[in-house]
């Protein structure tokens, strides 16, 4: 394991090596901002589709990005891959005192609870302003919007039943139908973020990941339409000449046969 892994450091030194890649060479924390997000979403679709041998390969670019990155600080003078493997073994293990220590937690929640207080309680973490802090600006909306609630939540800024939650849900449809009559596309897209912000905390309230939710929809969603372009193919037509009855036949055989496909 230690070799696999070193000859994979020392494939990264060559490459950003005097004599290596044009391309790496030249790469930045700021140029390899898509790759690293490219990486990790072709990750998750991989484990959608839960093949091992995709996983696998989808595993290793990314853990490649995460060398690419160390090495980039190492050339700054600033940290490398040992240090980003001490730090997150000093991390885990400060993080959980009930495995490495004499402590006892029988529960998930009681982990999660115990995590979040001694995270507080961390260097950099401890001078946090709001609890809302940490979170990070640059995860998909759905994410963001699910953790800025939970974390407002635990200091008791929530709903007490999801029957309230509905209620605030009629209220924001309400206003974006107001705001489509009056053809204010400001109000229109503010509104809309109401909506969504509100739906996002009704998943919160049935334990729902709602950006997860969201990727099965869309996964389901393409597997339909597939099912409408092959079904109008057959007959020899294109999308557009085929009548939207016609097409809304065929998105209802795809439900029929796979009414929970991914």
């Amino acid at each position: 394991m230690d070799d696999t892994f070193n000859k994979l450091i020392e494939i990264v030194d060559t490459l950003m090596s005097e004599n290596g890649c044009p391309w790496d060479k030249v790469q930045t924390r700021e140029t390899l901002k898509p790759y690293l997000v490219e990486e990790t979403y072709e990750t998750l679709e991989a484990l959608d589709g839960n093949n091992p041998d995709q996983i696998k390969e989808e595993l290793g670019d990314l853990l490649y990005q995460i060398l690419f990155h160390a090495k980039i600080s190492e050339k700054k003078n600033e940290f490398n891959i040992t240090d980003v493997i001490q730090s997150i073994s000093d991390k885990m293990v400060h993080r959980h005192p009930h495995v490495f220590k004499e402590e006892n937690l029988e529960t998930p929640e009681e982990v999660v609870t115990q995590w979040e207080e001694i995270k507080s309680k961390e260097k950099g973490k401890a001078d946090r302003k709001s609890v809302l802090d940490g979170i990070p600006s640059h995860l998909p909306g759905l994410m963001r919007a699910q953790k800025l609630q939970k974390k407002a939540a635990k200091q008791g800024f929530d709903w007490d039943q999801i029957s309230q939650v509905f209620d605030k849900l009629d209220e924001e449809v309400a206003e974006f139908k107001e705001a489509v009559l009056s053809g204010n596309e400001t109000d229109m897209a503010s509104e809309m973020g109401d909506i969504l912000f509100v739906l996002v905390n009704i998943a919160k309230f049935k334990n729902i990941d709602a950006e997860e939710a969201l990727r099965a929809t869309n996964n389901k969603f393409i597997k339909r339409f597939h099912h409408i372009e092959s079904e109008v193919a057959k007959r020899g037509k294109t999308l557009k000449d085929t009548p939207l009855e016609e097409l809304e036949q065929y998105w209802q055989e795809a439900k029929r046969d796979r009414p929970h496909a991914p």
